[in-house]
């Protein structure tokens, strides 16, 4: 599963897998309980994959950061909790990506980076690669077939 399939829902705790889309919102799964819930179009939704986070020369994609997480922790879970102390967030943030601009990435953002990576990984949604390249690829293959 990719980040595309993955949602937070404002005001709801943790992360959602899409199910399906309703006319009025769509249909998602927690990846906490299993427990599905309706959410309608007022509510205000992200994907995953859309949220990028500010560093001092760019925005870095969330799939990037999450995959330098990865990287540190050699594929386990974070060393540290999301409720642990500010300074020690913000530390541990700092090791994972040095540039990330301090004034526009708050606490309660490293947080919830924190908590996602680690719901992520319970729930074994590991690949954190780009996706638009397996897209090119699946695409290529299927010009190639249509040309002959």
């Amino acid at each position: 599963m990719t980040l595309d399939k993955i949602l937070s829902v404002g005001g709801k705790p943790g992360l959602y897998k899409l199910l399906a889309q309703t006319r009025s919102g769509f249909v998602g799964e927690s990846l906490l309980d299993g427990k599905r819930v309706s959410v309608g179009l007022r509510n205000n939704v992200s994907v995953l994959s859309e949220i990028a986070i500010y560093t001092l020369e760019e925005e870095v994609p969330l799939r990037e950061v999450f995959q330098k997480i990865k990287d540190k922790e050699k594929g386990g879970k974070t060393a540290i909790s999301h409720k642990d102390e500010k300074i020690k967030l913000e530390e541990y943030f700092f090791e994972v990506l040095p540039d990330y601009d301090e004034d526009r990435v708050y606490a309660s953002d490293i947080k919830k980076v924190i908590q996602w990576y680690n719901i992520l990984h319970d729930n074994n949604i590991t690949d954190f690669s780009e996706p638009a390249a397996e897209t090119t690829k699946t695409d290529e293959k299927k010009s190639e077939g249509s040309s002959k």
